[in-house]
């Protein structure tokens, strides 16, 4: 019950960025920025807690991104750049909600940018994958009859490609800690043990793509609100979320365990559904919404059962 309520509670803070997006959209802010600046405030929260606490790490961190910069930028570029311009982006064009199930389909994403890298995947667990796949599909049809056909697919197109671009960075990192290949450098260094140091690395690779996503869109200058919900998505989702879903699978001590913490970020949706509509004054969901809702979740939760019980 710990491990399901911790994770519940880190679903609950992921879900921020969701409902932040969209109210950083309805206010009038820029993606550019809201994707960007997420990120500096990451950079300097990690920056911060790495000096204070493991400054050792820190300087080898910054050593690793110096000699392998074409490395970070490409894995920190897709996978944290492509991947969060992509979704706040798609903020612009749909409900938090809609986005957050959307997302869903990394689940699905995953084991194909696996199968890219030669590793085997469950076929039972794809098969499962597709009840996600028709959950979001009902989500965004009602999204239809609610908006138009030009409006989902701008919400919902990013968000499918970001649900490949970020399990790709990571894996891009996976691969290189693991003896990288023949494109991918062997990284055998104590910060690739780190998690926090992995995402300063990644961090720092994504700071290109901002720098020119910046130069080449030429968005307005952020408002005050803006930068303040950007520092509350890097607080709340960055640090807290991942910190309390980290803890939740380190204290799993079975398969079982495993698959309860992996469940409770179904409860994402949820959580954007309700923030928005107690926060944005969003409307709820039609039956065709609710049952999208219950599909993705219920495929989520087999589809992570399966891969635990395996």
């Amino acid at each position: 019950m710990k491990i399901i309520l911790t994770g519940i509670l880190a679903a609950l803070f992921f879900s921020s960025t969701f409902i932040l997006n969209r109210a950083m959209s309805l206010e009038g802010g820029h993606w550019v920025w809201s994707a960007s600046l997420r990120y500096v405030w990451m950079l300097v929260l990690l920056c911060a807690g790495l000096l204070v606490l493991r400054r050792k790490l820190l300087v080898e961190s910054f050593d690793l991104y110096r000699r392998h910069f074409v490395f970070w930028t490409i894995a920190g570029g897709i996978g944290f750049g492509v991947f969060y311009a992509l979704l706040s982006f798609s903020a612009s064009y749909a409900p938090g909600w809609v986005v957050a199930a959307t997302w869903q389909t990394t689940i699905l994403a995953t084991p194909i940018v696996l199968l890219g890298f030669g590793r085997k995947i469950p076929l039972r667990a794809m098969l499962l994958t597709l009840i996600i796949f028709a959950g979001v599909l009902l989500v965004n049809i009602e999204s239809v009859e609610q908006s138009s056909w030009n409006a989902v697919l701008l919400g919902a197109l990013p968000v499918l490609v970001a649900a490949f671009a970020y399990p790709l960075g990571n894996q891009l990192v996976w691969e290189a800690r693991n003896g990288g290949g023949k494109l991918i450098p062997r990284l055998d260094s104590p910060a690739m043990d780190d998690p926090f140091c992995r995402v300063l690395l990644l961090t720092l690779g994504s700071l290109p793509l901002w720098a020119v996503l910046i130069v080449a869109v030429e968005p307005p200058v952020p408002s005050t609100n803006q930068l303040l919900n950007t520092a509350l998505v890097a607080v709340f989702s960055g640090v807290a979320a991942t910190s309390l879903f980290l803890y939740a699978r380190h204290k799993a001590r079975s398969a079982a365990e495993l698959a309860a913490a992996d469940c409770t970020q179904s409860m994402e949706v949820v959580f954007s559904l309700l923030g928005e509509v107690l926060f944005l004054g969003g409307a709820l969901p039609g039956p065709l919404g609710w049952g999208g809702i219950l599909l993705t979740m219920t495929g989520l939760v087999l589809y992570l059962r399966v891969q635990n019980v395996r």
